[in-house]
């Protein structure tokens, strides 16, 4: 009988900002070709939970949701420390594929001043390579985590047929004010902003490899097709 594969905790972001005509986009990469996970594939930044985006350490620069108030919204099956780890894991792995830090300073505010964003960008290699923690990142600029931006949004499980399965939660956040994502790193070989509705009809034509649960995201964005609806609909905080 063959071992039944559990899956690795994961959390993936949606990075929304508001377009022109009223409708809004959302930000996407594609992971290079080489890579043995969704090689090709256009995804949404995320990936797995860490036991250290729940230690006591991170959750000290943590502010805006408690443990507690994390597991109410996940579900009653994940701890306080569990569900406030797929937060954190949203929010770290969208700065580290593409530089997007959301945060509060101590008295709440989440608009980072030029200087804060550009040492914020320049201190990811050290957060990628282990020689910084996140924690440490946010300490060194009086930064906290801003876990009450993003908003829950969908829970996808891999099938069991797959070899490698994850247990993603999706959020919804939008673009902080003066921040700009990446273009590319190491994780990513291209990126864009992109309406969900020419999402789904680039997929269509094969312009776009695109893996069902993100399909299943972008048909749900598309049905609220304007910002004000989106806002309203998720109660996003108005950070753009």
């Amino acid at each position: 009988m063959q071992e039944q594969r559990l899956p690795r905790r994961a959390s993936t972001i949606v990075l929304v900002r508001p377009a022109g005509d009223g409708a809004f986009e959302i930000f996407m990469t594609r992971r290079p070709r080489e890579m043995r996970f969704l090689g090709g594939f256009f995804v949404f930044p995320g990936g797995s939970v860490k036991g250290s985006d729940a230690a006591p350490a991170m959750l000290e620069r943590c502010r805006g949701l408690s443990p507690e108030d994390a597991r109410v919204r996940l579900g009653d099956e994940l701890s306080a420390e569990e569900a406030i780890g797929h937060w954190v894991a949203a929010i770290r792995e969208m700065y580290e594929e593409v530089g997007v830090l959301l945060t509060v300073d101590r008295d709440g505010g989440n608009v980072m001043v030029e200087e804060t964003r550009e040492r914020v960008v320049a201190k990811r290699p050290s957060v990628l390579n282990g020689s910084v923690s996140f924690p440490e990142l946010l300490a060194s600029e009086g930064l906290f985590c801003d876990v009450g931006s993003p908003v829950y949004f969908y829970h996808r499980i891999t099938p069991e047929r797959y070899a490698m399965r994850f247990d993603t939660r999706f959020f919804l956040a939008p673009l902080p004010a003066g921040q700009v994502p990446l273009n590319v790193s190491e994780e990513v070989t291209e990126s864009l902003w992109i309406t969900p509705e020419e999402g789904l009809r680039r997929a269509e034509r094969g312009r776009m490899a695109i893996i069902p649960p993100t399909l299943a995201t972008l048909r749900t964005l598309a049905e609220l097709g304007t910002w004000e609806a989106l806002c309203s609909g998720f109660a996003l905080p108005a950070r753009s």
